[in-house]
């Protein structure tokens, strides 16, 4: 651990049981619980508690397991970080779901998701008491959060913010932060983003590049966004300012009507006229048997890379544009 303390430098930040003065990093890790043959399963946490007061801004990734850009983002925003100069601290957890990454899986090994655990309980299952500590180290005590995640079971996202953009404040942050897009929603139930809210942080969710990979433009997008949005707080020097995010209301998958070999003609970042052909479905002699369509204009958010679907698979997500004023209701795919 690094020091560097200035006068009128702010108090020790505790988390857990660690106490990190003002103007230091530290890394260490959390005992979640252990493994049937008594391996450790541990959180890990990095802190860099300015020398300066200011906001509290939390990471985490790998939430699921099998969503790794996140990972990059954090080691490099951590990196750029200086405790002398910060305003503020930035508390982060690289690793959320230990047991998850491990297994390479989006699930824990009872097949929770932990996405639905939160805020969790000390007493609870497995996953709740992952939340729970989750909640009580890093994210409580924050004002401002950005859960990282990253498209999973076989498909990838356009880097994409999404947050409640109905409250001021959170859209500011989402503007800062400047993502190509922005999508506009509630908090699901059992939620990280929920539960952050809930307890008085305003969080965004990140999303950007394909599972079980990294992926770079979604990692730079990720750090640049972080960036920006240190800065917008007052934490950094503001960095240059990005191009400004492209705000989305309704989104809609568009789903396989039948069971064969998808080919899809879009790409994420693809706009897209309503009714417009943007695929097809093939039977095994590559006959057509179905033709995807676009459901309204938009922009293509996310898409499926694997060609074998089954009637009702999720294909292509497609975002449509949020004019001022619209109150049609989000929907977007399960966080």
């Amino acid at each position: 651990m690094t020091s560097s303390v200035t006068e009128g430098a702010p108090p020790a930040l505790t988390i857990g049981e660690r106490a990190v003065p003002a103007g230091s990093r530290l890394e260490f890790s959390v005992l979640v619980a252990r493994s049937p043959i008594q391996s450790p399963i541990e959180l890990p946490i990095t802190v860099v508690h300015g020398a300066r007061p200011g906001p509290r801004v939390f990471l985490t990734a790998a939430v699921h397991g099998d969503e790794l850009n996140g990972l990059p983002i954090i080691w490099r925003t951590m990196r750029r970080l200086q405790p002398a100069t910060l305003r503020g601290s930035v508390v982060a957890a690289p690793v959320a779901n230990g047991f998850a990454v491990a297994a390479q899986s989006r699930y824990l090994p009872d097949r929770r998701d932990l996405n639905r655990a939160f805020p969790g309980s000390a007493r609870g299952s497995l996953a709740g008491r992952l939340a729970n500590m989750l909640m009580e180290t890093v994210i409580r005590g924050s004002d401002v959060g950005v859960d990282l995640h990253t498209g999973s079971l076989m498909r990838s996202n356009l880097p994409q913010v999404r947050a409640n953009l109905d409250d001021p404040e959170t859209r500011a942050l989402a503007e800062a932060f400047a993502a190509p897009v922005s999508l506009h929603g509630t908090e699901r139930q059992g939620s990280l983003r929920r539960a952050a809210t809930a307890a008085g942080v305003r969080c965004l969710l990140y999303e950007g590049g394909e599972g079980l990979r990294f992926d770079s433009k979604a990692v730079r997008v990720g750090v640049e966004g972080v960036q920006r949005l240190l800065g917008h707080l007052g934490m950094i020097p503001p960095p240059a300012p990005g191009s400004p995010t492209r705000r989305l209301g309704k989104s809609s998958w568009v789903r396989a009507p039948r069971s064969g070999m998808v080919e899809l003609d879009v790409e994420a970042g693809d706009e897209v006229v309503g009714k417009a052909r943007i695929g097809r479905i093939v039977d095994v002699f590559g006959r057509v048997v179905a033709r995807l369509k676009a459901p309204f204009d938009g922009v293509v958010i996310g898409r499926a890379n694997n060609p074998v679907v089954h009637r009702g698979d999720a294909l292509v997500h497609i975002g449509r544009s949020l004019a001022s004023g619209d109150d049609e209701a989000a929907v977007e795919a399960p966080r």
